[in-house]
């Protein structure tokens, strides 16, 4: 069972995704948040495997929740807003977010984030993919010595898996490109993450792309 904290100032946006996760039957709803502080909190007291984290919100907002969450190990975090601006994007995946979805997005697709999220995978909005690849593409061509940047423990085989984070690939992407199981792509990728000091594949695939490994 997949376990859920909501955190979104509206209480009828609450009670909606409730409802709407309720019918998933592998993901349990655990505890809400109507500002960031509180979201903070009862993280760290529900441990729950995903935060579904509303941006705009009063006193702590949403980007900055995300951060603490994140930087404390306390769940993954699934950034679901109404807004699509470049500031609350970009902001929430340098926060350390495993995904930004609109709260356009059908139900379906919801759901499917929140499994994904929760398995480890990274999740983008088609409404922003395009930006976003924009943003992680970044120069041309990168410094000479850009990889001797990186750490240098950094064994051959997880220099793959960087490689892989840098193109978007999935656990079972990685998996298969690598023959290897997913649960031991998933050991690979959460010590790459450890490695680089950083706490989402979208970090790591920026840091991939800035070292010319992909």
């Amino acid at each position: 069972m997949i376990r859920v904290l909501l955190a979104d100032d509206h209480a009828a946006i609450r009670a909606g995704l409730r409802m709407l996760l309720a019918t998933a039957g592998d993901i349990e709803v655990v505890g809400e948040a109507a500002d960031g502080s509180t979201a903070v909190a009862n993280a760290r007291a529900l441990r729950p495997d995903v935060v579904l984290m509303d941006v705009r919100m009063p006193g702590t907002d949403g980007v900055t929740a995300t951060r603490q969450v994140v930087d404390e190990g306390l769940a993954d975090v699934l950034v679901l807003t109404t807004f699509d601006l470049d500031e609350y994007v970009f902001g929430a995946l340098r926060a350390g977010a495993a995904g930004f979805l609109l709260k356009s997005a059908e139900a379906t697709a919801l759901v499917d984030a929140v499994r994904h999220v929760a398995a480890g995978d990274g999740v983008v909005a088609p409404e922003v993919t395009r930006r976003v690849l924009a943003e992680l593409a970044g120069p041309s061509r990168p410094p000479a010595d850009a990889t001797d940047r990186l750490p240098a423990d950094l064994t051959p085989r997880e220099r793959d898996v960087l490689a892989a984070l840098g193109q978007g690939l999935s656990n079972a992407d990685i998996a298969e490109r690598l023959v290897i199981s997913e649960a031991t792509a998933k050991t690979h990728v959460s010590r790459v993450l450890a490695k680089l000091e950083v706490t989402s594949r979208v970090q790591a695939a920026i840091v991939a792309r800035e070292a010319g490994v992909v």
